[in-house]
């Protein structure tokens, strides 16, 4: 292993099978199912993501002198933001407003997986400081990429923490997002977990389960050998009856759940439901170190209360057999707090090339995430009070925990507005600065006696011009960004 003296070399590949799994593997590790040479090139080989569907593999490698892989991120070039699940639509569209072309941009990440996972791969088995020189190495060879290749932005999500230290430490603006986990307290069965839940919660939740089995539903759990193409043939007719309703289409093909099958059925954790002998609905999940994901679901008949026993519940009682500690039930979803799944905060980060709309994004994302921050607080706070009536806690420890959390994340807001307000000093100061500057150009233009050199000088100070009214033309950007991101 390099001892952090040698020379490091970047390079992207156009093809997850450029590097040899057993040395992609040797860097991703194997407690997240996503990040794994199997998953991605299933997704590739498969026709899901690729330069076609707007994927276009770019995945960055860092190797020693000796050609050894001593770090690597999953890369794409994209020309949409589809399949995300961290929404820039309203960025693109303000861009666009500005004059920018916010397409093709970069993306680390694993396509369609809203889930927390390493992005910087490094070895597991490094000692922190150095895996923590390579996630900055990474971090740092992403963005010459981008400078290289043009592109308006670089944006990594769902990282997992030592990522996210190495992200912004190198600079990229930072995003909170919210999504709903359920967490394994040692429950020895589902109604030991039940039991901690409010009466009322209790009570929905029976009564859902039970509506479920009164409309004679059959549910099977099918994973590793037990797995066959019929299975998977049943399960893409839901996905893709579901994804139509919704989006349109879907964006996996039939052959990528093949491929999952054949190269990742120990991970494969596939509910199925049966009405009458016959398959109505499923939900496809994947296994990881200690975790259970939640990805997909669909159905071609209507039962009520189905999509819940298929996707949290039958997880649930599958986390607390296998010993799991949690359960990713996917993207959004506030319903799922009646459920028993509770708040957690997500991240994403990004790199802009444009310094005049990185500093717009840069006031939003601050905004943005006091108040994603304050949701996640009160959320959390309502579902404690909500456990303490059921168990008739004595103390409010908790909710003291949650309050000085609160009381804490209030002195970081207060703090970030007393730095945004002085860099919003300099901003004006500097379009101050850069007006006089621009009406000294002006005049020495009318003062050339050439008509070329006087046209190319007022060409130039156009262009200073509309560089420098982007601020103005997008002065209402965080309440666009926001009604853009809420229509989506």
């Amino acid at each position: 292993m390099p001892d952090g003296r040698e020379p490091l070399i970047a390079r992207t590949l156009t093809s997850i099978r450029d590097l040899a799994a057993a040395g992609w593997d040797a860097l991703a590790g194997t407690g997240d199912p996503f990040v794994g040479h199997a998953f991605l090139a299933a997704l590739e080989e498969s026709g899901s993501a690729t330069a076609e569907t707007g994927w276009a593999p770019a995945h960055v490698v860092i190797e020693d002198s000796s050609g050894r892989p001593c770090a690597a991120a999953p890369l794409y070039l994209k020309s949409h933001s589809y399949g995300e699940y961290v929404f820039d639509h309203a960025w693109a569209d303000a861009y666009a407003r500005a004059g920018g072309r916010y397409y093709p941009k970069l993306l680390s990440a694993v396509p369609f997986t809203p889930a927390t996972g390493p992005r910087l791969l490094v070895p597991p088995v490094l000692a922190r400081e150095r895996a923590d020189e390579l996630r900055r190495a990474l971090a740092g060879a992403m963005v010459r990429i981008a400078e290289r290749s043009g592109v308006s932005s670089l944006h990594v999500n769902f990282p997992a923490e030592a990522d996210a230290r190495a992200l912004e430490a190198a600079g990229y603006l930072p995003r909170l997002g919210v999504q709903y986990h359920w967490t394994n307290r040692g429950y020895r069965g589902f109604d030991d977990f039940l039991a901690q839940l409010a009466s009322r919660k209790r009570k929905a939740i029976r009564k859902e389960r039970a509506a479920v089995r009164d409309a004679g539903v059959a549910i099977a759990v099918v994973t590793g050998s037990d797995l066959r193409e019929a299975h998977w043939d049943a399960f893409y007719a839901f996905y893709r009856d579901t994804a139509s309703r919704k989006w349109g289409g879907g964006y996996l093909t039939r052959e990528f759940f093949s491929r999952l099958g054949e190269s990742m059925a120990e991970r494969v954790v596939l509910v199925l439901a049966e009405h009458g002998g016959r398959p109505v609905a499923g939900a496809l999940n994947l296994l990881g170190g200690d975790t259970l994901y939640g990805r997909h679901w669909g159905c071609v008949a209507d039962f009520r209360f189905l999509h819940f026993e298929a996707c949290y519940y039958q997880a649930i009682e599958f986390a607390i057999a296998r010993g799991l500690a949690r359960v990713e039930a996917g993207a959004q979803g506030e319903h799922k707090i009646q459920r028993g799944y509770l708040p957690e905060p997500t991240r994403s980060y990004h790199w802009i090339a444009n310094s005049s709309f990185r500093d717009l994004l840069e006031r939003h994302l601050f905004n943005e995430r006091a108040t994603v921050a304050a949701e996640i607080a009160e959320r959390s706070l309502a579902a404690t009070r909500d456990a303490r009536a059921a168990l008739s806690l004595a103390t409010g420890a908790a909710e003291e925990r949650l309050r000085a959390s609160i009381e804490a994340t209030t002195r970081a807001i207060e703090a970030q507005a007393a730095a945004e307000r002085a860099r919003q000093l300099a901003r004006e100061r500097r379009t101050a600065s850069n007006d006089l500057d621009i009406a000294e150009r002006e005049a020495q233009a009318a003062r050339l006696s050439d008509p070329s050199q006087r046209r190319a000088a007022e060409l130039a100070i156009e262009r200073e011009k509309r560089m420098q009214s982007m601020r103005e033309r997008l002065g209402g950007v965080d309440s666009q960004i926001l009604e853009a991101q809420d229509s989506a």
